[in-house]
């Protein structure tokens, strides 16, 4: 349709007096035209009201003129639209002074006759209290929603068919997903199965309007898989003409209460298991002492069910009487509740039953508190004393002697040394303390088995008591160690003679039916007041004395001397420096070599440990790793040793020299329940073959593990480890005993090396070991060979390899890398 001039329409308006000029007029939107250059040609009354200005008044004047740049500003685009031809609208502020007002602005382009844009029609409406309306709302959504997502407890959202429309971040943290993931859900694939039905029974009524709200308890699935306990509480928004709409759900989580409940509902039932199950009576009451349950045991001792029981008086069940007089005694659980304190039972007194009679009992009564320390109860447990008292002075006996011996135990020694020290004090004389131990008895119970073992004690006993004629008290301190108190002695030969009668006698121990024992004892003797003036002293010298005396040989005693002292003091500072020595890399590995007994080439070499500082030694092997076994630094320091040596072996095999590495394996780690992981772990950390390692294991450590030693020697065989038993000859292994163990090879003592050129007997036997041994395809390694002649009569007798100072010192593995690359000389 083609567009009409402003001009031609406008005249026509203005001359009808009629309903339409009234519209214009009143009209509660101002409107207006604006000619090409935004000239005001016409503006309604609605002028007057909105800015004060007479709509005459305003006909002919600019647009900016009338309402400012900052409003002409907002509206310029929308203007500009319209003048380009296309209807514009504007939603914002406006500014009447400096009242800021919100309008909603329509502009519409006028065109002449040849489609040009010759003014605009505009309709503005006041939206500001809409606006307002709107802000206010705006702001009412954002605190809701503000708190809904920022909410401590989870909340959300969902349709009544159960999908999620909202929910918060609390609840994707419960649950274990994102919002966005949650979103995708639904409850009845997040609900248990067990507990869906009973949440869409409570959702049918929210939606009937059979109730306004419900809570319940159930299970819901994490992300991960595992049930997250809630407490639900759900409430029902619906619509102004009673449509629902959406679930209002807060979401608490509950699984740790649940776990409490859990673990509590546990320790109930566990203590009314323990309660009825214990061999003592327990009755509890309340503050006012009416009972609230008796166990099984009180049921039967005082006559009364724990049904018919509960509510009455304590005194009523619970009756008391004095043993010799017959008079009742006050109950000791009402004192126990008014007091506040634990009140037990005074003299004898008896329980009356239900129906009459009387037993014997001994109680404890207490309060039970709250965990504010309120008291809320009490409870008196109690038993039948009627066997205990025939009891008591037996069992007094067993806790002051040993029960294999009868002897005192070595919690009576401190009080029968002070009283014999106090003896001798009075007379001005000396007493002494002998510690006595049976050198290697672990070998008798292992000969003759442990029952018997223990008849090889009692037999001991008997003979160290037929030297004992006096008030001498011998005590077992414990396993194979006795302590001799000899309350007057005249002198230091007084007590050495008494040694030398104890260990003749004791040496003596015969049992019927067993082979010979050949007992060796080692004695320590410490004398009051020369060494000590009190018991702990007194057995801790004799102690002293007494590794002393193994020290030197066993068979044998010896006194206690002050240089002993310096030598336990000795042995902690090796101890306190030992431990310092393996982060301070002061442990190094020298390697011997072995040779073929044959053909004189390096055929292994033994690893071998050494202390020292600046290329010097601390201390010497033997000096150190005693304290490291008996510490128990023996362990780290056995684990590097087996490391080390095995990367060494896998240097010397890249270098082109395969040859076997030996190390020695303490009885400590051997024993330990993890050495086969940790060789295991070592050999692939190392990337050494097995056949490259050779364990070497004493006799003792052999012999004495059983069938687990048995085992674990078989997978460390199984693994490809060669096994050897090192020092052979000087411990208790047969050579019978050998077809049982999966040993490669002996290596003969030095002690027998050093003997056979001089000494016949000592050829013989070691050539009768070797012998035997080759007949049971053992290897035989010899060391401490230091002469020609040794190593001639020990390759003709048969041994494979040879090894000793003839061969080379314990060197440096750079030094034995040397020797490797240097040709063979003979034997």
């Amino acid at each position: 349709m083609r567009p009409h001039k402003s001009a031609e329409v406008l005249p026509s308006l203005a001359n009808r007096p009629d309903w339409s000029e009234k519209v214009l007029r009143g009209t509660p939107v101002l409107l207006a035209y604006l000619d090409h250059e935004q000239r005001f040609r016409y503006a309604n009354e609605t002028h007057r009201h909105w800015l004060g200005l007479d709509p005459a008044r305003l006909i002919g004047r600019h647009l900016v003129d009338v309402i400012g740049e900052r409003n002409h500003r907002l509206a310029g685009t929308a203007l500009a639209q319209a003048y380009a031809g296309t209807a514009a609208s504007y939603e914002g502020e406006l500014f009447n002074g400096n009242e800021r007002r919100y309008a909603h602005g329509n502009f519409q382009p006028d065109f002449d006759p040849d489609g040009h844009v010759c003014g605009i029609f505009t309709a503005l409406i006041d939206i500001t209290e809409r606006r307002t309306l709107e802000l206010q709302l705006h702001e009412s959504e954002q605190r809701f929603f503000s708190a809904f997502q920022h909410a401590a407890i989870g909340m959300a959202l969902t349709k009544p068919d159960g999908q999620f429309l909202r929910v918060n971040a609390a609840v994707c943290q419960m649950l274990g997903y994102s919002e966005q993931e949650l979103l995708q859900q639904d409850i009845g694939r997040l609900s248990h199965p067990e507990d869906v039905a009973a949440d869409q029974a409570l959702m049918a009524q929210l939606l009937a309007g059979e109730r306004d709200s419900y809570q319940l308890e159930k299970r819901n699935f994490h992300k991960l898989g595992h049930v997250v306990h809630i407490l639900l509480s759900v409430s029902l928004v619906r619509d102004a003409a009673g449509t629902p709409l959406y679930f209002v759900s807060q979401v608490q989580n509950i699984s740790q209460r649940k776990a409490f409940e859990d673990a509590l509902h546990r320790e109930r039932e566990l203590a009314e298991v323990t309660l009825r199950s214990i061999g003592d009576a327990v009755i509890t009451t309340d503050p006012q002492v009416r009972v609230t349950s008796l166990n099984p045991i009180a049921e039967a001792m005082t006559g009364w069910s724990s049904a018919e029981a509960n509510g009455r008086p304590i005194e009523e069940i619970f009756q008391l009487f004095d043993a010799q007089g017959g008079l009742a005694v006050a109950n000791p659980l009402r004192s126990a509740i008014e007091q506040n304190l634990i009140v037990d039972l005074a003299g004898k007194t008896l329980l009356r039953h239900r129906h009459g009679f009387d037993t014997p009992v001994e109680d404890s009564s207490a309060p039970i508190h709250d965990h504010a320390g309120n008291v809320i109860g009490g409870v008196l447990v109690f038993h039948d004393v009627s066997e205990n008292r025939a009891l008591a002075l037996k069992m007094i006996h067993l806790t002051q002697h040993d029960t294999l011996t009868g002897l005192p135990n070595r919690s009576q020694l401190p009080g029968h040394i002070n009283r014999a020290i106090d003896s001798a004090s009075r007379r001005r004389q000396r007493a002494a303390v002998l510690y006595i131990d049976i050198d290697n008895f672990k070998q008798v119970n292992e000969l003759v088995g442990h029952t018997a073992g223990d008849q090889v004690l009692r037999s001991f006993i008997g003979q160290l008591q037929r030297c004992l004629t006096g008030d001498e008290l011998l005590s077992r301190y414990g396993g194979d160690e006795f302590v001799v108190v000899l309350p007057h002695v005249d002198s230091a030969g007084e007590a050495a003679v008494l040694c030398r009668n104890l260990i003749t006698h004791g040496e003596q121990t015969r049992i019927a039916g067993q082979p010979e024992l050949s007992l060796h004892l080692s004695i320590g003797i410490s004398v009051y007041p020369d060494d000590a003036t009190g018991a702990d002293e007194l057995v801790q010298h004799a102690e002293t004395a007494l590794m002393a005396a193994k020290a030197q040989g066993q068979h044998g005693y010896r006194f206690f001397t002050a240089s002993m002292n310096e030598r336990a003091r000795a042995q902690r500072r090796i101890e306190t420096g030992l431990r310092q020595a393996l982060p301070g890399n002061q442990l190094k590995l020298h390697y011997q070599p072995k040779v073929d007994a044959h053909s004189g080439r390096i055929v292994g070499a033994e690893a071998l440990l050494r202390w020292q500082l600046n290329g010097r030694d601390l201390y010497k092997p033997d000096q150190f790793i005693p304290v490291a076994e008996d510490s128990g630094l023996i362990l780290p320091i056995g684990a590097w040793v087996l490391r080390q040596a095995c990367r060494q072996a896998r240097m010397w095999q890249q270098a082109g020299h395969e040859i076997p590495i030996s190390v020695n394996v303490s009885p400590l780690q051997f024993q330990h329940a993890d050495f086969y992981t940790w060789l295991d772990d070592v050999l692939e950390e190392a990337g050494l073959e097995s056949r490259l390692l050779e364990l070497e294991l004493t006799e003792r450590m052999v012999m004495s593990g059983g069938e687990a030693t048995t085992g674990l020697l078989q997978r460390i065989k199984h693994r490809g480890v060669r096994l050897s038993l090192d020092d052979f000859g000087t411990g208790y292994c047969s050579l019978s005993y050998l077809k049982h163990f999966p040993i490669d090879a002996l290596k003969i003592d030095r002690m027998f090396v050093r003997d056979i050129i001089s000494d016949h007997d000592t050829a013989t036997i070691t050539s009768a070991i070797i012998a035997m041994a080759r007949s049971l395809n053992k290897d035989v390694i010899a060391e401490g060979v230091e002469t020609r002649e040794q190593g001639s009569f020990l390759r003709h007798a048969g041994c494979s390899q040879l090894q000793g100072f003839l061969y080379g010192m314990p060197m440096p593995a750079s030094e034995l890398q040397k020797l490797l690359a240097e040709p063979v000389s003979a034997p």
